[in-house]
């Protein structure tokens, strides 16, 4: 078998290495955080239409927040795909934000319509951030 060498990564610049690796740190942070502190408060967002035990989605959950921070600090040339990939999760897990907000259900200080409102902003933002920070750039 011959070996061939694997083609180098996608060109980035330093400023979305900063920002994929600020991502990386914000997935591994919430991940543990479903796994231990914050269990209870990540059970408001699961929404009552899921036929799973709570705690278990909390804790599955956490678990791939884990795993993609972790490949998004660590996999240089599969960046990309894993950027789409979590861009994919945050898509995912919106449900769960809008259950919270439709179910008026407390958790992480949102203790208003108002507030819990607001925050279904923030996930198209967590999708064009794992896009943007992980894309190849133009050419200009």
């Amino acid at each position: 078998m011959v070996a061939t060498e694997l083609p180098p990564p996608p060109p980035t610049t330093p400023l979305r290495s900063a920002a994929r690796l600020a991502l990386a740190g914000v997935l591994i942070f919430a991940g543990l955080s479903h796994l231990f502190w914050g269990r209870e408060e990540f059970r408001a967002q699961v929404p009552k239409s899921i036929p799973l035990d709570e705690d278990a989605v909390v804790v599955a959950s956490g678990g791939v927040e884990i795993v993609i921070g972790a490949g998004l600090a660590l996999l240089r040339r599969d960046r990309v795909l894993v950027g789409r990939l979590i861009a994919a999760f945050f898509v995912a897990v919106f449900p769960g934000n809008l259950a919270q907000y439709l179910n008026k259900r407390d958790g992480f200080g949102l203790d208003t319509d108002t507030k819990r409102l607001v925050r279904l902003f923030f996930q198209p933002v967590l999708v064009a951030w794992a896009l943007w920070s992980t894309g190849v750039p133009r050419r200009r």
